[in-house]
Parts: structure tokens; C-alpha cells; sequence
């Protein structure tokens, strides 16, 4: 019998494109023979299913069902597809355990914690992982430059603290951008900007996933920007950088690599796919960061390194969805 698969695309923030983007293509590729897929856009308190004649059927929020013709059409999992808030940083996560549906992502406390770049680093350096330095502030802190480029130095990166995509990310070269960048990032966050020394080294990233307990690390993909760094502009417009999978990095750097990342995930009690975004300089990887809903678009890395693996998308989303009913 076929399950009913509600799949979430959309969001709140400006990752929202993006997301219509991976749920427009997972959405094509999804065994119809196994999976009755609807897919859900969520933008701010609507959540709407267009059927096939265009009308808009919402959401029933009380148990998250839809009602089709006169029937009740009930989900056996949430296929989660929404970067950025309200689908990485934990808030569908809870909403979906309070009303008892499986999903596809990390659980809401691994979501909100991930979600806080500055949260997650002081979490994973506990266990001993390498990160950049970095500094928090806060919408209304008093500004100190010369105290944060103290720690940090320069150039550095500027980023809201919860987000994705490198949008209102900036590279400062002096001291004097400092406070428009800060200030650019926490109007994106809404509360907080997080900044970064500059490591001058190979961006490299992979994708974690465990099926039945068994976790599966795909093969490693190098960066090449043609831009000062890897920008919304670099990730989504075709021809602006390079992505090269499997990296030209030494088996022993692959290795390592593939461990740590192993190891992070773990560390963040992770479930479903991730990917986990590290910079090597002088044979070190420096973590950066974890995505949890990872893109899925035709653009995306995630499913280049599923191909590379030899696998397509149609039999890995079989199995994260299997895997989240199980």
C-alpha cells in the first residue's frame, strides 16, 4: 500500500526559493509507485496543497491533515524541504512530534542547536573539533571593531547567525566595513551576527545520511569559486564555480575528512541527510558548518555526491523516507 507523503517546500526566509526549488525537484523524482507524494507550501501561517484543478486546499493544522472531495487524507511522513525557518531550526520538528507524524530530518533540538552556527561550533569544539575563530553579536550590542578584529583578524566573514545560503554574507578587508556588514547580517538574522576569521585554504563538503543504523558518508566535494568566496550568487548561478566531486585531495585527507564528518554527526545526534562544510589549510580541516535540509536542487551538491556514489535520487529518498517511518 502506498504512503502518503507530505512534502514541505517554502519557508519564511529568503532560502525560500531554494527550497520551492529542491521540493519541485525531489517532488519529480519521488517512486510514485511507492508514495503518494503532496506537496505542501508553507508561507508564513498558510500551508496549502494545490491539487491538479489549481484550488487551494489548506492545511489542517490540529493533526496536519488535508480534506480532498470529502475525504480525510492523513500523512505517514513529512518530508521536510524547507531551509531556513520553519523548517531547519527545529520549530516543524516539534510541531510534527506533537501531532505524531514521522520526518525526514534532524530531531527539533539537533535542528535548533545546528540552525546556530555560534551555538554548534562551541558545542562540536567540546569534542575536539577544529573550527575558525569567531565572535557573537547581538542586535543593539555596542559595537567594539578593534576588540573583534583582536580576535579574529583580518579579512573576515560576516554572517547572520542562523541562516543559509551566504545571504547577507560579507568578506570585511577593514576595520572600517565592519559595522555595515554587522549590521546587514543581524537585519537577515533578525537578532545576531556571527563573524569569522578568514581561513585562506580548499573549501571542501559531504553528506552524511544513516539508513537502519548505519551511516553512509558520501564522496567529498571541492569548491572552486570563481567569486572572493562561496555566495549565493556562486552556489545557484551556473558557470560561477566549480564543484568537483570526488576533491583532489589525498586518500588520507579523504579519509580523515570522511571520519570527521562521520563524527560530527554523531556528535549532533543527526538523523536523516546533512552536509557538513569544512576548509582545509596545511593538511588541517577547520569545520564551518552543518546543514541539515541541505539543497536538493538541480544545482545542489547533495545530489551531485549521490551520483558520484554510483546511486540516484529516486532509491535514496526511498530510503530516507523508509527509514523515517521505520
Amino acid at each position: 500500500m502506498r504512503k502518503n507523503i507530505a512534502l514541505l517546500a517554502g519557508g519564511d526566509s529568503s532560502e525560500y526559493v531554494i527550497s520551492v526549488q529542491s521540493g519541485e525537484q525531489i517532488s519529480q523524482i519521488l517512486d510514485k509507485e511507492k508514495f503518494n507524494v503532496y506537496q505542501i507550501h508553507v508561507k508564513g501561517k498558510d500551508w496549502n496543497y494545490f491539487d491538479a484543478e489549481k484550488r487551494t486546499i489548506p492545511i489542517n493544522k490540529d493533526d496536519f491533515s488535508l480534506e480532498i472531495n470529502h475525504e480525510k487524507v492523513k500523512f505517514d511522513c513529512a518530508l521536510i524541504l524547507i531551509h531556513g525557518t520553519p523548517g531547519e531550526n527545529g520549530i516543524l520538528q516539534a510541531y510534527f512530534d506533537l501531532v505524531k507524524i514521522p520526518y525526514t530530518t534532524c530531531s527539533f533540538f539537533t535542528s535548533a542547536l545546528t540552525f546556530n552556527k555560534f551555538a554548534t561550533k562551541l558545542f562540536v569544539k567540546e569534542y575536539g573539533i577544529i573550527t575558525a575563530k569567531s565572535v557573537i553579536v547581538r542586535k543593539n550590542d555596542k559595537i567594539n571593531s578593534q576588540d573583534i578584529i583582536k580576535t579574529v583578524g583580518l579579512p573576515c566573514f560576516v554572517k547572520p547567525n542562523n541562516g543559509g545560503s551566504s545571504f547577507a554574507t560579507t568578506k570585511v578587508k577593514e576595520e572600517k566595513e565592519l559595522a555595515e556588514a554587522i549590521s546587514l547580517a543581524i537585519k537577515e538574522d533578525g537578532n545576531e551576527a556571527i563573524i569569522e576569521e578568514f581561513i585562506k585554504g580548499t573549501e571542501l563538503t559531504n553528506g552524511v545520511y544513516k539508513i537502519k543504523g548505519e551511516k553512509t558518508v558520501l564522496p567529498i566535494t571541492e569548491i572552486v569559486s570563481s567569486k572572493e568566496f562561496f555566495d549565493y550568487e556562486a552556489k545557484y548561478t551556473d558557470g560561477v564555480t566549480q564543484e568537483i566531486t570526488p576533491a583532489r585531495v589525498s586518500s588520507e585527507i579523504e579519509a580523515r575528512c570522511k571520519a570527521l564528518s562521520a563524527k560530527i554527526y554523531d556528535i549532533l545526534d543527526c538523523k536523516g541527510v546533512t552536509r557538513i562544510d569544512y576548509i582545509l589549510r596545511d593538511n588541517e580541516l577547520f569545520f564551518l558548518e552543518i546543514n541539515t535540509v541541505p539543497g536538493m536542487s538541480k544545482n545542489s551538491i547533495v545530489p551531485q555526491q549521490v551520483r558520484a556514489m554510483g546511486g540516484n535520487m529516486t532509491d535514496f529518498y526511498t530510503q530516507i523516507i523508509e527509514n523515517s517511518l521505520k
